[in-house]
């Protein structure tokens, strides 16, 4: 990979914001090897400035300017924002981060002989801890790829799936963190209610829920299995597990997907 790889940002909303704040604190680019443009300039100036990154007028002046550029507008405008700088993308490496447009469908933005990977990344990105879904049906080169995962993977989890699995597997990633939230939220109001600190029980509980994902990923153990660990008999855990069944507490959780789902139909 070219230690010099420029980065052009088409959109600078909170996923773009996210992903630059993540490969800036992890140092995967530096900051003079990031381009950015978006629709209000002014605005653009001091989130530029403050991460001492590259503003731009324009897609075009963004596009010229990066080697590997990354479509983060909204899916409405992206055939809008991308018709007027086709020629030069098609010297590029395209990276989207626009949800409902895969490969297929960018083949139709794009013009022939592109090379583009379409990606679902989620929020948490910002501090290296975030997913990428990532499209298997991509025309980036074996090289192309390569330069990808090796940015990319020191914020993130980059994972292939096939296009008919982007959709649910980028739900998962990415409406997770708002039902992740959701869940420190609750479990911090408890601990409040019987006299913790709320910031002590906000810390406690997201702290918890870092520490268990790392240890599901470290140990590949099935989340059933790591719940059996902790509930010993006629003990206080295996009791709030039943009241988190009593409540339907799986089942909100698969509803949530679903609706999800079934709002995309």
């Amino acid at each position: 990979m070219k230690k010099d790889l420029r980065l052009g940002f088409i959109g600078f909303g909170n996923m773009a914001r996210a992903m630059a704040d993540g490969l800036l604190l992890k140092g995967a680019v530096k900051p003079e090897q990031i381009y950015v443009c978006a629709k209000h300039y002014e605005k653009l100036l001091a989130g530029a400035e403050a991460r001492g990154i590259h503003p731009c007028r324009n897609a075009r002046e963004t596009a010229e300017q990066a080697d590997m550029v990354i479509v983060a507008v909204k899916p409405y405008l992206v055939a809008e924002v991308l018709e007027p700088i086709r020629e030069i993308l098609r010297e590029k490496t395209v990276i989207s981060v626009a949800a409902g447009y895969p490969f297929e469908r960018y083949e139709q933005v794009l013009l022939p002989g592109t090379h583009h990977l379409s990606t679902i990344p989620n929020t948490p990105v910002s501090v290296g801890e975030g997913i990428f879904v990532c499209e298997q049906k991509h025309s980036l080169t074996a090289e192309e790829m390569e330069a990808f995962e090796e940015i990319f993977s020191r914020i993130g989890l980059v994972q292939m799936v096939p296009t008919e699995q982007l959709g649910i597997a980028g739900d998962l990633s990415g409406c997770g963190p708002a039902f992740a939230s959701m869940f420190i939220e609750a479990l911090a109001d408890g601990a409040v209610l019987h006299g913790l600190p709320r910031e002590l029980a906000y810390r406690l509980a997201s702290q918890m829920i870092v520490g268990t994902g790392k240890m599901q990923q470290a140990s590949g153990s099935h989340p059933g299995a790591m719940k059996d660990a902790v509930c010993s008999p006629g003990g206080t855990t295996i009791v709030g597990v039943a009241a988190l069944e009593e409540h339907g507490f799986r089942s909100a959780v698969i509803s949530a997907l679903d609706a999800i789902q079934k709002k995309k139909l």
